[in-house]
């Protein structure tokens, strides 16, 4: 297969839709030979943070020395973004070749008259063999949906639990109260394993406890981190905080918004326990250097200045609150443009209304998903709870009639990971061109 064919091919299994559970994959895992359990893991679930949180521990744990390797979903412009180790994504030669070994498994399975995988589950085999075949020290695994029957959830003693965050999203698999959201959350928790929270709501946090309580899990809080902000600055934030005994004083990160610090809180948690756990060895300077590097594409980046061009992958109650607080944070006083774009399952009025703090203009659009929205129905929406919008439902067609305003201070993106995907790639090939012109 060519790697486009490769690519068509996982593709394919979309067609099997969302379904959680594990069967499936415990028997692709087995036919695989159980690549997962023959790795050091830190299994990171939640509603919001769980991307930045993973960048942040493969970012410091690469510059401690660690080959490390990280599993993300969805990516954003590259298919190959969702498998990066030690510093580079996985070669499309590798993907193809990896891809053919599951894929033979796929049809084993299927002779022996199993269910068909879903493309997340084919995905998430393909990373484990991958993984497990290179020189690797640690795996920083994203959860996928929820955490008891999702795919990542196969090994069966990581080395540490990580839990960033509950909130609304996808309540038609996980449940609509927080405390049945987690839930589902905490299956991702193992015998005696260290479990990590940032989990702000008490009902959740204790719905959380009581499993890890069950499961002999010790269990580390660092939603009660206390920080001080020294300095805020449109290229990040330099902050103070005592981690489990170990001061870290003027912490510097480059991720934008006052829930990054709370991630890198909670990353920094991770690395103290396993720290303590004699697992690692983290030299200061080092660390510092591996927070102050990490970046995450996609969340409050800023694409361009003069005018401000950012996007945003919030695309949930909590993700639009986090966001309005960071434009309130660092653009107070500037007239702003929002180009929205959702998917259909989200809630319109919820979003609408958090968005509608940050600004009362908008442009609806469309993102670039099969699930999306219509430009018409977002528009009419926000029209109706008193914004001035209007829609351009083709994503590339709203960043030109974007950037031809010449009013706006900031252009700011947002509403799914979907539309900041597509858009990110148009504003990169048009930066690409203004240089080549140059």
């Amino acid at each position: 297969m060519t790697y486009q064919e490769t690519l068509d091919k996982i593709h394919s299994f979309q067609k099997f839709g969302n379904r959680l559970g594990l069967e499936r994959m415990t028997k692709l895992m087995e036919l695989l030979g159980n690549p997962q359990e023959r790795m050091n893991i830190i299994h990171v679930a939640g509603t919001n943070g769980k991307g930045s949180v993973c960048r942040y521990l493969y970012s410091v744990l690469q510059e401690n020395g660690y080959r490390t390797g990280l599993y993300t979903s969805p990516f954003l412009e590259r298919f190959t973004e969702r498998i990066e180790f030690d510093g580079s994504e996985i070669s499309e030669e590798d993907l193809i070749s990896y891809t053919k070994l599951v894929l033979e498994k796929v049809d084993q399975m299927l002779e022996e008259g199993m269910e068909s995988p879903t493309e997340f589950e084919l995905i998430t085999a393909i990373a484990f063999l991958y993984f497990a075949e290179q020189d690797m020290d640690y795996l920083v695994l994203e959860v996928g949906l929820g955490g008891i029957g999702d795919s990542t959830n196969m090994m069966s003693k990581p080395a540490a639990s990580v839990i960033t965050s509950i909130s609304f999203d996808h309540t038609e698999y996980l449940g609509d109260t927080l405390e049945k959201i987690a839930v589902q959350k905490a299956g991702i928790i193992k015998l005696g394993v260290p479990v990590i929270l940032l989990v702000e709501d008490e009902g959740a946090r204790g719905a959380i406890v009581g499993i890890a309580e069950e499961k002999g899990a010790p269990v580390y809080n660092a939603a009660n981190a206390v920080y001080q902000i020294r300095e805020r600055k449109s290229s990040g934030y330099t902050f103070d905080t005592v981690i489990r005994g170990t001061s870290y004083e003027g912490l510097t990160i480059s991720m934008l918004g006052r829930h990054q610090i709370r991630n890198a809180i909670c990353a920094l948690t991770v690395l103290e326990v396993l720290k303590n756990e004699k697992r690692i060895h983290l030299d200061k300077e080092k660390t510092y250097l591996g927070f102050l590097k990490a970046k995450q594409t996609g969340r409050f980046e800023i694409m361009s200045t003069n005018p401000y061009v950012i996007i945003d992958g919030a695309h949930n109650e909590a993700g639009a609150a986090a966001l309005a607080l960071a434009v309130k944070d660092h653009f107070p006083t500037e007239k702003i443009l929002m180009v929205m774009g959702m998917l259909a399952d989200k809630k319109i009025d919820k979003l609408g209304e958090i968005f509608g703090m940050i600004t009362d203009e908008f442009i609806a659009t469309e993102p670039d998903s099969p699930r999306k929205l219509a430009a018409s129905v977002l528009c009419e929406a926000l029209q109706k709870a008193g914004k001035q919008c209007i829609a351009v439902s083709d994503p590339v067609e709203a960043c030109r009639y974007a950037a031809g305003l010449d009013q706006y201070d900031v252009i700011l993106f947002a509403g799914s990971l979907y539309l900041i995907g597509k858009v990110r790639g148009i504003l990169s090939r048009e930066k690409e061109q203004s240089s080549s012109v140059l």
